[in-house]
């Protein structure tokens, strides 16, 4: 047997959830198999913050280099860090009245029209200094790291000018390289019509696609479109989404979150990476992304956040053959959660998810939704070291204890970040 050397061993995990199994990816269906369960397992790394071995302790030769270090997770389940594939954590001002008005009854349409929403929170973020931003998103981050997420998407869109739009996508490379954590970059130009082209949005789309789309390109990876009454339309999302794919970014699309206009369709139809949202996804909607492999990323957190009755059907969904993520959805108004546990939860007590399809939902599923699958989602040989230790004895106790945070340890491409 080949001694394999190491600058940081976890070993003894009552469950070491390596999600690493012959399906394919994004993972149809999941089962309990599906998570590749190693008991009493080992997962090593190597000090390039890659996985150079996972399985039973004991089983390979593993050695400590000089100054690496040994972790026990005896009566504790190990897996990769979570992946949150949609949120919104830059921004400025506070939509704290919102929930006041929320409590009192008032939609979440009828709180835009009374100058609330993201329009309010538009305002807010030109105002804002960059350095206010930062250090806000860093807050933001910080909480998200200590609740186990090491891989975030995140999105502009509180900009709605080229100036502010192309400044937040700044801000958000460079919290990706000041903090232990990817951080994905989304456009999302395509949030609201500003008030100042509401008589005008024809132009502000011609905006969005001859100026801020180019600019965007170099920047980010991904265009995003709210698609939905009062925001952009099915049609107007097609040119937006379609012209993003001329300047390098890939589509994602907010759809069917507040009624149905065959968002979900548009996302098979220009075979999107995700369709996020769907609480109002129709059956045309599920079998075009169940056909053409698009992932759908739910985001309970909002509904519950709002107060809203319709969750989308995931067990339908998955039922059906279409690819399952979870987010937090963290944002300025609408979701306040920065614990992708939390969202297992409503995802398995509102949506009716098992553990097993929560776990594949927010790990490999995600990282399908983010073009990430080859880096982070599992743990496997070759792929980053992004890994949590669970103080619970058994994963299907995850969701379960709700509203706690589970994770006593983070380590990002082989680095201890929290403990």
């Amino acid at each position: 047997m080949s001694e394999i050397f190491a600058d940081l061993i976890i070993e003894h995990a009552a469950q070491l959830l390596t999600l690493n199994t012959s399906k394919n990816r994004p993972v149809l269906r999941p089962v309990k198999e599906d998570l590749g369960i190693i008991e009493d397992g080992f997962v090593a790394i190597d000090d390039t913050g890659c996985i150079v071995a996972t399985g039973k302790t004991g089983d390979i030769n593993i050695s400590l280099k000089p100054g690496g270090r040994r972790i026990s997770a005896r009566g504790r389940v190990v897996m990769p860090g979570f992946v949150d594939p949609h949120s919104h954590i830059v921004f400025g001002g506070s939509r704290i009245e919102e929930i006041k008005m929320r409590l009192s009854g008032k939609t979440y349409l009828e709180i835009q029209e009374a100058g609330g929403g993201i329009n309010f929170t538009v305002s807010a973020t030109r105002r804002a200094s960059e350095e206010e931003l930062l250090n806000r998103a860093g807050q933001v981050i910080s909480f998200m790291l200590k609740h186990g997420t090491t891989t975030l998407e995140t999105k502009s869109g509180y900009g709605l000018n080229k100036e502010v739009e192309i400044k937040m996508l700044h801000i958000i490379n460079e919290l990706n390289k000041k903090h232990h954590m990817d951080i994905v970059s989304t456009f999302l130009g395509a949030h609201l019509v500003p008030k100042e082209f509401l008589n005008n949005r024809n132009e502000y789309i011609r905006l969005l696609i001859e100026e801020m789309m180019p600019a965007a390109g170099e920047v980010a990876e991904f265009c995003d479109v709210f698609c939905e009454k009062g925001a952009f339309s099915v049609e107007e999302a097609r040119k937006i989404l379609l012209a993003g794919k001329s300047c390098r970014l890939l589509p994602r699309i907010h759809a069917e979150q507040l009624s149905c206009i065959g968002g979900a369709e548009l996302a098979g139809e220009i075979k999107a990476l995700s369709a996020d949202h769907l609480e109002y996804i129709s059956r045309e909607g599920i079998c075009s992304m169940a056909a053409n492999g698009v992932v759908a990323v739910l985001l309970p957190g909002a509904t519950f956040f709002m107060n809203l009755d319709r969750y989308a059907p995931a067990r339908t969904m998955i039922e059906e053959g279409v690819p399952v993520a979870l987010a937090t959805d963290y944002n300025a108004g609408s979701c306040w959660t920065c614990s992708m546990q939390m969202i297992m939860s409503l995802a398995c007590i509102k949506m009716k998810m098992t553990p097993e399809e929560a776990i594949v939902a927010s790990t490999v599923n995600a990282a399908c939704a983010l073009n990430r699958d080859s880096l982070a989602g599992t743990l496997e040989k070759e792929k980053h070291g992004d890994v949590i230790i669970c103080d619970v004895p058994d994963y299907s106790l995850l969701p379960f204890y709700f509203g706690a945070n589970h994770v006593v340890t983070v380590i990002k491409k082989g680095k201890v970040v929290f403990e």
